[in-house]
């Protein structure tokens, strides 16, 4: 009898470690079944964040050309809108127009042009503009360039960048009254380009035009995709005076290219 109890007791103990192992092993298994899963997970993932980062840069780059298409014609028909209305000053205008041109044409038909390209450029715009108002107009600008910089030359800059402030400040300006004023300020040192551009904001709605050009929203937009993280765009209004202020640090833009070619 005692033989037989201790026969079913050992029998018992071969169960329970048979029942314990395969426990154990099928235990095993589903760690492991859920590693190779979590792993293909991970490496799906991965593959899907570096698909979405590929698809985001076609967009970038399909939709930066887009802007830029839009851009030229907006400011072409601004500059003969101007011409056209000071027929006295033609001359002039047309030879700053000429710079301007060639500058939309052969320069700014690449991704990026130099500082100094940017900036001549956006000194023409400027005098084209100030047909627009009288000899007697406070119109004040201020170039501080640092011309030795290495940037200074070099094609890291976003072309057509500076269009938009400076043309919001004369179709805004308060032009008529006394204290009127558009001060413009460029300034280039250790590759960071500033530009700021103040007016007296005229207290006559500016006409509203159904096609009006690109506006503020697309150069947020293109110094978003080229500058990301490297430029600030502030906008204030006080005393009755609108400012913009426009900063972009180029080193990052210059390692940037650097690396690509």
């Amino acid at each position: 009898m005692n033989c037989f109890i201790m026969e079913m007791d050992n029998t018992f103990v071969i169960i329970y470690i048979i029942l314990s192992a395969g426990a154990l092993l099928l235990l095993s298994l589903t760690a492991v079944y859920f590693y190779k899963a979590a792993r293909r997970a991970k490496t799906e993932k991965q593959r899907l964040e570096q698909l979405c980062g590929e698809l985001t840069k076609k967009i970038e780059k399909t939709e930066l050309p887009s802007i830029e298409a839009k851009l030229n014609p907006h400011l072409f028909k601004n500059i003969l809108n101007s011409i056209q209305s000071h027929a006295y000053q033609t001359y002039y205008a047309m030879d700053k127009l000429a710079n301007v041109l060639d500058y939309i044409l052969y320069e700014s038909n690449g991704s990026f042009v130099t500082p100094q390209e940017e900036i001549e450029f956006a000194l023409n715009l400027i005098e084209i503009n100030k047909i627009k108002v009288s000899p007697l107009f406070a119109l004040n600008v201020k170039n501080k360039t640092d011309e030795s910089d290495p940037l200074y030359r070099a094609k890291v800059m976003a072309p057509l960048i500076s269009v938009d402030l400076i043309e919001n400040a004369f179709k805004h300006a308060d032009l008529q009254s006394g204290d009127a004023f558009i001060a413009v300020s460029f300034e280039f040192r250790q590759g960071v380009f500033s530009l700021t551009v103040a007016n007296k904001i005229s207290s006559r709605t500016a006409l509203h035009k159904e096609k009006s050009g690109i506006g503020s929203a697309t150069l947020e937009q293109r110094l978003q995709i080229l500058y990301n993280g490297h430029y600030r765009l502030d906008r204030e209004v006080e005393n009755n005076t609108y400012t913009a202020h426009l900063t972009i640090d180029l080193n990052g833009k210059a390692t940037e290219v650097s690396a690509a070619r």
